[in-house]
């Protein structure tokens, strides 16, 4: 079953066609891995669907609505979540008030609703909630093994962690698709496998995942489809195995030498 599409999504920059006439499906439940060579879309892609940009054409349906063109705070309340190329902590706080931050802003229909609503509450029920956040967040910095780093300051976290600080954040908002963009960009080899054991759990949830990744042994390993794109069109979707012998992905991005080592 599906729960998200695109239908000729389009997305041009003056005379640059960054995404091209691209028909792109989700399977409920599954790990997707989108690839290709820097520049080919595929951040720009994840911006469309997740309301940090706006197609120039197409349509975007997640889970039966049409969400086109929606700002970014609608659509992560409709349930969809992301991390970002760049880490984007609020370093300065701690690990568990990253996860807290995630949590608030899942709270109420809309964010000027939210504050005013908040603004009205006495203070005993606001301390209440409060407390419930605070649990809720340690939940998941337990399911995540960074209970211990909890009153840590976020930016004094190995990198790693951080990353995993992120996903855990995003997924705080109880999203049924999250989008990981680059997860593993900057891992070593430890942090890259210990990630692998991380969208494993994820999946466990029930929670329907998306990935940019460059590192193929990854992307091989746990994604249950892939899809290719180069100089912003789709080249090739399929299973693992049929993409890593699929001519046209080997010729634009994987070469041979690679298609060798997975």
């Amino acid at each position: 079953m599906r729960i998200l599409e695109t239908e000729h999504l389009t997305r041009e920059f003056g005379g640059v066609i960054a995404v091209n006439d691209v028909d792109f499906h989700v399977e409920k439940g599954l790990v997707t891995g989108l690839i290709g060579p820097n520049g080919a879309g595929k951040t720009t892609l994840f911006n469309q669907i997740t309301g940090m940009d706006k197609p120039t054409s197409g349509r975007i349906i997640f889970d039966g609505q049409d969400i086109t063109g929606l700002p970014a705070w609608k659509i992560s309340r409709m349930g969809i979540a992301r991390t970002f190329q760049n880490i984007r902590l609020y370093k300065e706080l701690t690990v568990v008030e990253n996860v807290m931050m995630g949590l608030h802003f899942k709270v109420g229909s809309d964010p000027f609703h939210h504050r005013f609503s908040q603004a009205i509450k006495s203070y005993v029920f606001a301390s209440r909630e409060n407390r419930e956040v605070y649990r809720k967040a340690m939940e998941w910095l337990d399911f995540f093994e960074l209970s211990e780093h909890a009153q840590d300051f976020a930016g004094s976290l190995p990198y790693g962690k951080q990353r995993e600080l992120e996903i855990a954040r995003a997924l705080s908002a109880e999203p049924k698709l999250l989008f990981l963009d680059e997860p593993a960009a900057g891992m070593n080899p430890a942090e890259t496998s210990h990630l692998m054991g991380v969208v494993d759990k994820i999946r466990s949830l029930g929670v329907t995942v998306v990935l940019i990744e460059h590192d193929m042994k990854l992307v091989m390993n746990i994604c249950d489809n892939i899809t290719v794109l180069n100089f912003g069109m789709k080249i090739a979707e399929g299973t693992p195995n049929e993409i890593k012998h699929d001519k046209g992905v080997i010729e634009a991005y994987l070469g041979k030498d690679e298609e060798e080592d997975f």
